[in-house]
């Protein structure tokens, strides 16, 4: 179980989730407000809930039907904590089913925009338009629950769209008002927290700053903890926040794989070395690496060939750190991490990522974690970051896949390949940053393809590579849509890159979207 709120001193409004895609999202548009929020599991009960001191509780959507035989269920209990609960689509049919209502599937089932009605203002609708678009996702309905629960709000084909209990402090909508698509959900959840939960909206990053530290500093105590850095944000910030609470303890160590951005090394150096006072080891590991991927094409084989490599390398030099025996290991771990390994909701160590995350090591050499940032989502670790006083380029960088650039060469992977790549890749981002894209994109990036065709330059015929240029915005990386790059922009990086980098005659711009394709090529 996660830590409780009367451990921290903080407002805390737990999410029970029952499987819905969208249960982080309700968490992150609590927590936006400035309430801490949490998916916890749904089957949690009502004694451990109490034991956290929730302000409120929030049934997440879900799959299943609450009728079908193993759909998730909560503890009866949590109805009678005295705390206001919100139910969300599945978490409203749940609630009526418990308590003896009715839910089947309607022979109108509603997946899309929906015009709804707010019959009866209340608290839970201050300030919201008597008419507004809502997002609905389901094919169930409530279709008797008249005895307790009073309506709010309809649309044309669900009468029940939002509902009050009548004895009890709980409020529930049919549709899903953390989306984009819900255009007053903030406001709703919003009024839930502040109007209904009296919550006081303290949940802010600089105290988190200064509450993580302290645990740092009490989970480790003596022991000097080991950190691979990346030059990613995860790690950068990681490594920041416990410089800041064990100071001497920490040690960095940073890989050098040949296969990074150009300018990496001197930037992960000039910035915690120099500026934090880190202890910093740098291990360059070029030769091995590319001795490793020498011949291979096969993308999933790279990732296993560096993330095996790549825990020789850092194991080697854990080991040898002088006047130091490192007993832990930190991690940038982050909240998705969590959720996504199936571990988040019962307190145990999430899945550990292959290269940055330094897969397997924690059993290899009886490392304890040190995940400080395991509570967090992506763009709660750049505002910590920023509050920190880690650089803009570094808080605000886009996400760089863990093998490097041995997955955006595709085939085999060579030096001249990857200096090609590094060329090409430096002038895109150059002029992404120039054109100040840099922060309204979620992720830029060259991909060198394993194709030639024919071109001209001057009155010779050539035969060279071919780049791929790739820029994407997303919200949660778990979709994507191509970003629209204003074409003067997309002519100035191909002219650059034709004319600057040798051996490349034709550049290319990926507009694919995910799904179905994937961020990155491999």
């Amino acid at each position: 179980m996660p830590p409780t709120a009367s451990q921290n001193g903080r407002e805390v409004v737990p999410i029970l989730d029952f499987g819905g895609q969208t249960a982080q999202l309700i968490a992150r548009r609590v927590r936006d407000v400035g309430v801490f929020s949490l998916l916890v599991r749904p089957d949690i009960s009502a004694r451990d809930l109490r034991a956290m001191n929730p302000k409120g509780i929030i049934l997440s959507g879900g799959p299943k039907s609450v009728y079908e035989p193993g759909a998730p269920h909560c503890d009866p209990a949590i109805f009678d904590l005295g705390v206001p609960v919100l139910g969300i689509c599945y978490g409203l049919q749940l609630a009526a089913h418990l308590w003896g209502g009715k839910v089947a599937a309607h022979s109108r089932r509603e997946f899309g925009r929906a015009q709804l009605h707010v019959e009866s203002p209340n608290e839970l609708f201050q300030g919201i338009p008597d008419r507004t678009t809502v997002w609905m996702s389901h094919g169930d309905q409530i279709t008797d629950a008249a005895s307790f629960f009073s309506p709010l709000a309809s649309t044309p084909t669900c009468e029940l769209a939002a509902v009050k209990a009548r004895t009890r402090p709980f409020y529930g909508v049919q549709f899903h008002p953390e989306v984009t698509h819900t255009p007053h959900g903030i406001d709703l959840l919003r009024n839930f927290v502040f109007e209904i939960c009296k919550c006081e909206g303290s949940w802010k990053m600089s105290d988190f700053a200064e509450r993580a530290a302290a645990q740092v500093r009490e989970s480790v105590g003596d022991a000097h903890v080991i950190c691979g850095l990346s030059g990613g944000v995860d790690s950068a910030v990681t490594a920041a926040l416990l410089q800041k609470a064990i100071g001497r303890q920490l040690h960095c160590v940073f890989v050098d794989t040949g296969l990074l951005r150009k300018g990496e090394r001197t930037l992960v150096e000039t910035t915690f070395r120099d500026h934090f006072k880190i202890d910093l080891h740098v291990v360059d590991a070029e030769k091995d690496f590319l001795a490793d991927l020498a011949g291979v094409t096969d993308p999933q084989q790279k990732r296993l060939k560096i993330g095996h490599r790549f825990i020789e390398v850092f194991k080697h030099k854990a080991k040898s750190i002088p006047g130091a025996t490192p007993t832990c290991l930190a991690q940038g771990t982050l909240y998705p991490d969590v959720i996504e390994s199936g571990h988040g909701h019962s307190g145990q160590s999430a899945g550990i990522k292959l290269h940055h995350n330094v897969g397997g090591l924690p059993a290899e050499l009886g490392f304890t974690l040190v995940e400080p940032l395991r509570e967090l989502f992506k763009d709660e670790v750049r505002k910590l970051g920023a509050v920190l006083g880690l650089p803009d380029q570094i808080v605000w960088r886009h996400p760089f896949p863990g093998p490097g650039l041995a997955v955006r060469v595709l085939g085999e992977v060579t030096k001249p390949k990857l200096d090609v790549l590094r060329q090409a890749d430096e002038i895109l981002l150059e002029e992404i940053v120039a054109a100040n894209l840099y922060r309204s994109t979620s992720q830029v990036f060259a991909v060198l393809l394993p194709v030639q065709s024919v071109g001209v330059m001057g009155d010779g015929r050539t035969y060279e590579s071919t780049i791929a240029l790739r820029a994407v915005e997303t919200e949660d990386f778990m979709t994507a849509d191509w970003a629209k790059i204003p074409y003067d922009i997309l002519g100035r990086i191909s002219n650059r890159i034709i004319n600057e980098v040798r051996g490349v005659n034709r550049v290319v711009y990926d507009i694919s979207s995910k799904p179905p394709a994937t961020i990155e090529w491999e």
